[in-house]
């Protein structure tokens, strides 16, 4: 009898126990969090943009938080990504700062510690890549398990974004992933009252985009906002409209989702993040730590938490979020490597619309190689420090070419140059050279082509010419990043000021660059995938 009273305790204290825990994972917020490939601040609706519409994103910020000073780790997606999910900066994660290179191990994820935790965590198109992460010891990516099966079969199975009538509009380079089907079949397999962290990756609007796809949904060429640093003529703006459709087709799956949210119930306790992993893929903005390589969009809504219509203009660096989502979740850090962000939690609950975190003065950003772009792969390693009001990049190499080296071998006869400056004798873009901006873009091909041309010399240079070792723009008037001011004896203070915050900084997180022991640690690091033969240049030596 005695025997039987204790299994009558011991079954009670466990259906106690399963309903209690069952009740916190109740409690704990889902997570879906939305990333596009290559998009730049302000350009969503919601910052009042004309030429893109993203109901989607202005939903997430209505209902939520909108920023305005959010800041990729890295211009580059396979480094920042490693940054967001371990919440460190790229010098601090060795081959996982690199981009298609290794991912060790022992670089440890949120979502890996949100997974120990008893989330029901997946991602749908892009990961955390391009990364080799087999190799480097994981099971699966380091974003968490793949959902990437459900696919649209063809144009009559694909529902276009809101003001796009035509099916023929659908453009032939979007990614055949239908990204809401697949969240759906994520959540299929989901436990009973099980939380979730869900990756929407979108591969959009990444290279190459369908020539005429945004003229062809029906937008206009002079709606469109050219950044100061490409030239502004019809060229320019048809590609910029491409763009545009583009991040209107990964706006289109958000808002499924929302939809997919709203009709379980669940929307109030999502948490939905949208952002960007680095700036556009043109030319002076991807790769690069000037403004629109490095400045992206952001909203947060968490209906249950976050007051309605906020609006946040603290400095937030991509790389805050692991510790943000670790800190609302209650997770821990688990086997992670010790964070070098903070949370910005805090902003995201603060009553106050237009509350700053005055400790928030500056974020840190930078990059090493970016694609295989130059003679025995090297890259184009660069530092940045932004305030609110300047932004300062240190060249740790400008003998080299930023944008990747102007010539490039012939495979089939190494010793001699095949195309100088990639063009063929009718002065047509072959591609190949300058591939740090990469292949497949309108505005590239543009300005390659026509580089001779007085009027486009200027955007040319500012793309693929020589930088000097230490640049310094006042954003507040050049917010494309333009002027180089390090020279101008009038900003003499705030570029020692703005130096000296970037070495201490550096030193303050390790980074190789500065306390060594080996600076150039990054350029031997194994590259995976496409590595091009260059020529050998002419700064270095014949010994």
């Amino acid at each position: 009898m005695k025997n039987l009273f204790t299994v009558f305790i011991m079954l009670f204290v466990f259906q106690l126990t399963s309903c209690t825990s069952q009740q916190e994972d109740a409690k704990r917020p889902n997570i879906l969090f939305v990333l596009s490939d290559n998009q730049s601040y302000p350009h969503a609706s919601a910052y009042g943009n004309k030429w893109i519409k993203t109901p989607g994103f202005d939903f997430i910020a209505e209902e939520g938080m909108l920023f305005h000073n959010v800041f990729s780790a890295s211009p580059g997606c396979a480094p920042s990504r490693s940054s967001i999910l371990t919440g460190r900066y790229l010098w601090q994660n060795e081959e996982a700062g690199g981009h298609q290179t290794l991912y060790p191990e022992k670089y440890v994820t949120f979502t890996d510690v949100l997974g120990a935790a008893g989330y029901h965590v997946g991602y749908t198109g892009k990961g955390c890549a391009p990364f080799n992460w087999k190799q480097g010891g994981r099971k699966y990516d380091p974003v968490g398990p793949e959902f990437n099966n459900v696919r649209y079969e063809g144009a009559d199975s694909i529902v276009l974004p809101v003001g796009i009538p035509d099916p023929e509009a659908f453009a032939s380079n979007i990614s055949t992933v239908d990204y809401t089907g697949n969240f759906k079949e994520f959540l299929s397999e989901r436990g009973d009252k099980q939380p979730f962290f869900f990756w929407y990756g979108s591969r959009e609007p990444h290279f190459p985009f369908e020539k005429g796809a945004g003229l062809k949904s029906g937008k206009k060429l002079e709606d469109v906002d050219v950044p100061e640093f490409l030239p502004d003529n019809e060229i320019i703006r048809t590609d910029l409209l491409d763009y545009a459709f583009e991040i209107e087709w990964f706006d289109s799956h958000l808002l499924k989702m929302i939809d997919l949210l709203k009709e379980r119930g669940e929307l109030e306790n999502t948490i939905i993040i949208v952002t960007s992993d680095n700036g556009m893929q043109f030319p002076y903005a991807i790769a690069n730590c000037y403004e629109y390589g490095i400045h992206v969009p952001m909203a947060v809504s968490w209906p249950e938490k976050i007051k309605k219509g906020s609006v946040s203009h603290d400095l937030i660096n991509l790389a805050d979020i692991a510790a943000t989502i670790l800190a609302i979740t209650n997770s821990g850090t688990g086997q992670m490597q010790p964070l070098s962000t903070k949370s910005f939690k805090d902003v995201l609950l603060s009553d106050d619309s237009e509350k700053t975190d005055i400790s928030r003065e500056e974020i840190y950003t930078g990059r090493e190689r970016h694609s295989s772009a130059r003679w025995m792969n090297l890259g184009y390693p660069q530092r940045a420090v932004r305030s609110k009001d300047y932004l300062y990049i240190r060249n740790y190499y400008p003998e080299r070419w930023p944008a990747g080296a102007p010539q490039r071998l012939n495979p089939d006869k190494p010793d001699e140059l095949d195309f100088m400056h990639g063009l063929d004798s009718n002065a047509k873009f072959v591609g190949g050279v300058y591939c740090d901006i990469d292949d497949g873009g309108v505005s590239k091909t543009f300005l390659i082509e026509n580089m001779n041309k007085p009027e486009i010399r200027p955007f040319f240079n500012l793309a693929m010419g020589k930088r000097p070792g230490e640049e310094l723009f006042d954003i507040n008037k050049d917010p494309f990043s333009v002027n180089n001011l390090a020279e101008n004896i009038d900003y003499s203070k705030e570029l020692e000021l703005m130096r000296n915050k970037l070495n201490a900084f550096l030193r303050e997180t390790d980074d190789p660059r500065v306390v060594g022991p080996n600076p150039d640690i990054f350029e031997n690091y194994q590259r995976f995938y496409t590595v091009r033969p260059f020529p050998k240049p002419d700064w270095v030596g014949t010994d």
